[in-house]
């Protein structure tokens, strides 16, 4: 009775904490969004527009060649909460990660400057690459510790200082808009991995860094995060694939919309309701996993569906009833036509929500090829989908409903892997 009310006892613990860096999350991405989209506001007013446009694609360009390594860090937390052998996990990171870092070096680089002809300073392009590295390598460490408070502090503190630093070195150093926003952006990356290593570092201490002898439990480790890297890959196609299929298939207009409406908007709401669930969600079901703690995972399940239910109906009710006067109280009249397209979103985004935490269920029991299917489904579906509606419907509205559609395929089979999952553990339990 003792071991059943301290295990009653540790399951409330976890959930509140869940529900505390959750909610936090939230309010710190919130005013993350602000003052990252208050600060790009500012600068369209006076900074020339190609100017922007560079700086845009360039971080964009070197962002895509470390967001694979953003993908090691589910694998590193379930990895983590399975061995516990945080020395050797790492340290294969860390290779991994300057291998990458030296390749983005040697390709991106030169790409840019040659390929692209984009005339930005050698200094500047490696600042870029070597701060943004560090701060993927520090922002995976406190993910793999499950150090929330550190992590939701570095979503509000990265904007500000970039913020803070632009106007340091373009009012102080004099320097001008284009160079100060490529300094800022590197001396703000540099500066939130430095807070995060001293932040992480009263806490835990650093491993050494060393050779590793690869036992079967680290070669599982590497082969997850080669799969979750993919993963993660597969999620930002889907994204470029209706980017592509808008500009492929409809006008300059109706590209406009999806640009700097739509997509602004499915950023946010995934910012706020679905990131938020990787970062918290997974690494406190990855250890419930690990210990057989499935009465908690149930009241996890629970609760993160209830939330999601009431999220996506907010949102459905009020892109319904008021997304016309949103957008046009927002945006010029000429933005109109964007108002259905953010409406089928609303249909649809209670299942990326779901879909995130089946995902993260399947992840927490070390299932990483079976997820990366499942988001190959959904690319799969998108495609597919969207030359079935073409044939009925020249409506732009058509993307949105493919890539809804694909959501909707891998919340099925999700529903179906997380299903099987569950009634293996009941099997292994006498009655």
């Amino acid at each position: 009775m003792e071991n059943l009310s301290a295990q009653s006892l540790h399951q409330e613990d976890a959930l509140s904490r869940l529900k505390k860096a959750f909610i936090t999350g939230i309010w710190a991405t919130l005013a993350s969004i602000s003052v990252g989209f208050l600060f790009k506001i500012w600068l369209a007013q006076w900074v020339p527009k190609g100017d922007l446009a560079l700086f845009n694609s360039v971080v964009d360009i070197i962002s895509l060649s470390l967001i694979l390594m953003t993908g090691f860090r589910s694998s590193m937390v379930v990895s983590y909460s399975q061995t516990q052998n945080d020395r050797d996990i790492i340290n294969i990171f860390r290779f991994s990660l300057i291998v990458m870092v030296l390749i983005t070096w040697g390709l991106v680089i030169p790409y840019i400057k040659h390929e692209l002809h984009i005339d930005v300073g050698y200094l500047e392009l490696v600042g870029v690459i070597f701060s943004m590295g560090l701060k993927v390598y520090f922002t995976n460490l406190v993910a793999m510790y499950r150090l929330y408070s550190i992590s939701n502090k570095v979503t509000w503190l990265e904007p500000v200082g970039n913020v803070v630093l632009f106007l340091l070195c373009y009012y102080v150093l004099r320097l001008e808009a284009l160079p100060s926003l490529f300094y800022s952006m590197s001396l703000s990356s540099l500066g939130i991995a430095a807070f995060m290593y001293i932040r992480r570092r009263k806490e835990i201490a650093t491993r050494p860094l060393a050779t590793v002898q690869l036992d079967p439990a680290l070669i599982s480790y590497v082969k997850k995060s080669f799969t979750a890297s993919l993963e993660a890959g597969a999620s930002i196609l889907m994204i470029y694939i209706t980017v592509l299929l808008t500009i492929s298939y409809f006008s300059i207009d109706e590209l406009g919309d999806f640009q700097v409406i739509v997509r602004p908007v499915f950023t946010y709401m995934t910012m706020l309701f679905v990131f938020p669930i990787y970062r918290f969600v997974l690494p406190e079901l990855a250890v419930c996993v690990r210990k057989g703690q499935h009465d908690q995972i149930k009241a996890i399940r629970h609760w993160v569906f209830k939330v999601a239910g009431l999220v996506s109906a907010v949102f459905f009710v009020t892109m319904l009833l008021w997304g016309e006067h949103i957008v046009l109280w927002v945006f010029p009249a000429e933005y109109k036509s964007a108002v259905p397209v953010l409406f089928h979103f609303s249909i649809f985004f209670i299942f990326m929500m779901l879909n995130a935490y089946q995902l993260a269920y399947i992840k927490a029991h070390g299932n990483f090829t079976q997820s990366l299917f499942i988001r190959l489904s959904g690319i799969i579906t998108l495609v597919g989908a969207f030359y079935l509606l073409s044939l009925f419907t020249t409506n732009v509205v058509a993307i949105i409903v493919a890539l809804g559609l694909g959501y909707l395929m891998m919340f099925l089979l999700s529903s179906i892997a997380e299903y099987r999952l569950v009634r293996r553990y009941r099997e292994t339990v006498p009655a």
